[in-house]
């Protein structure tokens, strides 16, 4: 098929409207966490890299990369040296990326200077990894940004890829994030650099962020329901943002880019392994028990959850260890947003009322927190089984550090009797400090285990999923640790 170059300048016109002296349009004021970074890496890279960044579809990376274009053009970057381009769009995925290119050198001519490439969706260019090593080698004159909704982009030619991209996760909105984006009013709480603080906190200091989360409450429980993709974030009823996240997220997802980028022909068994992983979100996985229930040979269903894990819809933690006992081993999962399983089980705000499966969205939305705040850090997440079946629902492993993060959502205060996994784990290891996530919002403190030196710090999960959201903190302090 012949695609005249004036038909792809005429495209790229429409993708670029500095070209023509325009501003972006509908580009919202507030930013994402990972903006200062990734500001960072385009305008003064520690060392010469491209940027990957890798997220979900509508986790709103196409939005980060036209801020980064919107704060170059202010800096005075010409507006000739900045190219967008979206491979989601089918001419321009036809065309490829040197046609491309060569395009916009004729369409606008480069001025002295550094060239900025920033290429959304570029898990459809033709031998991507190739491309984009040989522009990190020999284009020093360029940077290059490229979002990817796969993690093929991250684990398909690694060999060649090592030391040529920087990787940054994005994760779904935090709790932080989705309150400035619906530029909601509440008292402001004091800003932590990491939490390991609060054990040094007196309790006057822990009583007074404990009073002033209160009316933070209600929002946090709303944003559980919600998600945090923005589009439904903005959505004024639950109802549409359900329906939005099942058919306009995850249903395209499901049916367009698992056949466009892994050829899946068996959509239908496809979904039917995602609605079982719903129901068992931060679930241990049992592959024996999804194979009989679903009729699918156990290959078939380990593929589906790798393509799954692949394009940004689950995440799967193995068990706390090495060695082949652990390979052999039932992974956890965990779905990517809290609010997936009760857009896709049709359950509204009444999925309150049942503590079994709110909790495990908390369970869910803690993990997701504390994984976008410290996945740079090169922090390992496991969950810990014992000897006698005792669990511990989260485990950070930092350097020669073992942290580990037990979630208590009830009314009732926990005490170290309802923490036997918790108990196990810190006296086999000789732990020094945990973390037990609560939902009493009085139930926010220090304490002690009987003849163990563990001190743990009990924090209710609106709390613990604010700080670990907080934009100005979440990558100017990643050293603070846990």
């Amino acid at each position: 098929m012949n695609i005249s170059k004036e038909e792809i300048i005429g495209i790229l016109s429409q993708f670029n409207p500095w070209w023509r002296g325009e501003g972006i349009p509908d580009l919202p004021s507030w930013r994402r966490a990972v903006f200062h970074e990734l500001q960072g890496w385009i305008e003064a890279p520690p060392v010469h890299r491209a940027v990957l960044l890798s997220g979900a579809r509508q986790v709103g990376k196409t939005t980060l990369f036209l801020q980064a274009v919107r704060e170059l053009l202010k800096k005075g970057v010409p507006a000739s040296n900045i190219l967008y381009v979206t491979f989601d769009h089918p001419l321009l995925k036809l065309t490829g990326i040197e046609g491309i290119i060569d395009a916009w050198k004729e369409r606008e001519p480069p001025k002295n200077g550094l060239e900025y490439l920033f290429l959304d969706e570029a898990q459809f260019i033709r031998n991507w990894g190739t491309w984009i090593k040989h522009q990190v080698d020999f284009s020093k004159q360029r940077r290059i940004v490229f979002t990817g909704s796969a993690m093929p982009l991250v684990e398909a030619e690694q060999e060649s890829g090592v030391g040529r991209w920087h990787t940054i996760k994005l994760t779904t909105l935090s709790f932080y994030e989705y309150l400035n984006l619906k530029e909601v009013e509440l008292p402001d709480l004091p800003p932590i650099p990491s939490l390991r603080v609060l054990f040094e906190w007196a309790p006057r200091e822990l009583y007074r962020s404990s009073e002033i989360i209160k009316p933070y409450v209600a929002h946090f429980h709303e944003y559980l329901i919600r998600g945090g993709f923005p589009q439904t974030a903005r959505i004024e009823s639950i109802t549409q943002a359900q329906r939005l996240l099942r058919e306009d997220i995850i249903d395209k997802v499901l049916k367009r880019d698992m056949t466009a980028l892994f050829g899946v022909r068996r959509i239908l068994d496809l979904e039917s392994t995602f609605l079982y992983l719903c129901m068992h979100d931060g679930g241990l996985l049992d592959i024996p028990d999804l194979c009989k229930n679903l009729s699918v040979k156990r290959p078939t269903a380990q593929h589906f959850i790798e393509l799954l894990e692949a394009i940004h819809l689950i995440y799967r933690l193995p068990p706390f260890g090495y060695g082949k006992g652990v390979l052999r081993a039932r992974y956890k999962i965990y779905l990517a947003d809290a609010a997936i399983a009760p857009a896709v089980l049709l359950k509204g705000k009444e999925i309150m009322g049942n503590a079994t499966a709110f909790g495990a969205l908390i369970e869910t939305c803690v993990f997701k927190h504390l994984f976008g705040r410290y996945y740079a850090q090169n922090v390992r997440f496991t969950y810990w089984r014992g000897k006698r079946g005792r669990e511990v629902d989260l485990v950070c492993e930092v350097g020669d550090q073992i942290i580990p993060f037990e979630i208590k959502y009830r009314a009732t205060h926990t005490g170290t009797s309802d923490l036997g996994g918790l108990t196990e784990i810190c006296r086999d290891k000789q732990i020094r400090r945990g973390y037990v996530v609560t939902k009493n919002l009085e139930d926010f403190g220090v304490s002690s285990m009987l003849g163990i030196p563990t001190t743990l710090m009990r924090i209710p999960a609106p709390l613990l999923c604010y700080w670990m959201g907080e934009s100005e903190l979440s990558y100017d302090h990643r050293e603070e640790g846990l």
